[in-house]
């Protein structure tokens, strides 16, 4: 069995912190067994290095190694990659397709934020799971895979089991053995020593003198919260690498380089209370679309009346009804200035309608209305989210209370 040292040289792994060590050993130990193994943490801390590990050191080694981003592919088309299609299944199903259960039969599979998988995509990699069987999306034949499955997320999946999100079956047959990597910011030793290498591969590749911080500027470093992990310090690296004439960088040119300069972090708030706050405005502002589409449906019955019979005393009775329920019976002021919307007296006589067809055409520029009204409202409740959470879709997508596949095809319909 190779050592923790041994196996951090190979696949490039930086860092000494004790938890790190202690989720590397895990991966070594579980690796020549076929259990399945669940690797959590944080987005951007290097959950990809551990399947890769657990595979290397298995007997399936020489078998194939799939990396799904289960993030990253549309809901509608998620079956037919991980388990294929049948010819005609579906329309643009031109051949029959083999799906990444069938390619990798006797490797491992990488799931990568399982997390993002819809529930009828979970019942499948169940059985996968229990007995080793699964059903292209159009076909009736069951048929057998040997593969390994290892899964990651960045997700709190208690969190998604208890709001209906994540099958808790799934969740305890995917995290047999569970391994945590821990956050940058938990790995202080860690942190300056991976930036020297970052630093040292970015000179290599730009061909220039490598940059170096001044004691302040490792200080200030150690100190940021690095909330987007290793992948922000390697991010920072790079920039200023590119970006800075001088390669001895101080404090204050680093702090250009870190938002907000780990300080004046807004207050931690629950996901829960987040979650109930947007949830009353939404309910709000439905209750408010609402009476106003039923406000406009009375004013068109009172505007189809007033064309078909005339000025009568009805039609003046329903629109004292609609202005008194509109502004209510209390608020004198508001109906005093609203005498105006009152029809006068002297039209008694019906209106003629030439042409039917303008009835039915009036109806559907006011149906029209309401629709774009809608419209306008979602658009402007998903830019605000977004500029809230600075375009990040995932947290813009939990905050709507809507998943984050459903949030890009917002994105697209509206050109955002």
């Amino acid at each position: 069995m190779e050592s923790v040292q041994a196996i951090k040289q190979r696949f490039g792994i930086i860092g000494n912190d004790a938890v790190l060590n202690r989720a590397i050993e895990k991966a070594i130990q579980v690796a020549p067994t076929d259990i399945s193994v669940l690797v959590t943490g944080e987005s951007g801390v290097g959950k990809e290095s551990i399947p890769k590990i657990i595979h290397q050191l298995s007997h399936r080694k020489h078998g194939k190694y799939i990396a799904v981003n289960c993030g990253a592919i549309p809901e509608g088309t998620i079956d037919s990659e991980l388990f294929g299609h049948e010819k005609g299944a579906f329309t643009g199903a031109t051949q029959t397709r083999s799906g990444y259960f069938e390619v990798a039969d006797g490797g491992t599979i990488f799931l990568d934020e399982v997390g993002e998988l819809p529930l009828t995509t979970q019942v499948r990699l169940l059985r996968v799971l229990e007995n080793g069987e699964f059903i292209k999306v159009g076909s009736s034949k069951v048929q057998k895979t040997n593969v390994r499955i290892v899964a990651a997320t960045n997700m709190d999946m208690f969190d998604a089991i208890k709001k209906e999100k994540f099958r808790e079956d799934l969740y305890y047959r995917l995290s047999t053995i569970d391994i945590h990597l821990p956050p940058l910011r938990d790995r202080k030793e860690d942190i300056h020593l991976l930036f020297r290498k970052f630093a040292s591969d970015f000179a290599l590749k730009y061909k220039m003198p490598t940059i170096k911080l001044s004691d302040d500027a490792i200080a200030m470093l150690l100190k940021y919260r690095w909330s987007g992990n290793i992948r922000q310090l390697r991010n920072v690296a790079e920039q200023i690498s590119v970006l800075e004439h001088k390669r001895e960088i101080s404090a204050d040119i680093l702090r250009h380089y870190l938002p907000d300069n780990g300080q004046n972090l807004p207050a931690v708030i629950s996901s829960a209370k987040k979650e109930s706050d947007f949830s009353n405005e939404r309910e709000i502002l439905y209750k408010v679309l609402f009476d106003m589409k039923s406000d406009l449906n009375d004013l068109k019955k009172l505007t189809m009346e007033l064309m078909q019979k005339g000025n009568t005393q009805d039609v003046q009775k329903d629109n004292q009804g609609l202005i008194q329920k509109i502004y209510g019976e209390d608020d004198e002021t508001k109906k005093e200035e609203l005498e105006v919307l009152s029809l006068p007296e002297e039209s008694t006589q019906p209106v003629e309608i030439v042409n039917t067809q303008d009835k039915y055409h009036f109806a559907e520029e006011i149906e029209e209305e309401e629709t774009l009204s809608l419209h306008d409202k979602e658009l402007e409740l998903i830019k605000k989210s977004l500029e809230r959470h600075n375009g990040k879709r995932k947290l813009a997508a939990a905050e709507l209370g809507i998943s984050e596949r459903t949030l890009y095809r917002k994105i697209k319909q509206f050109d955002l």
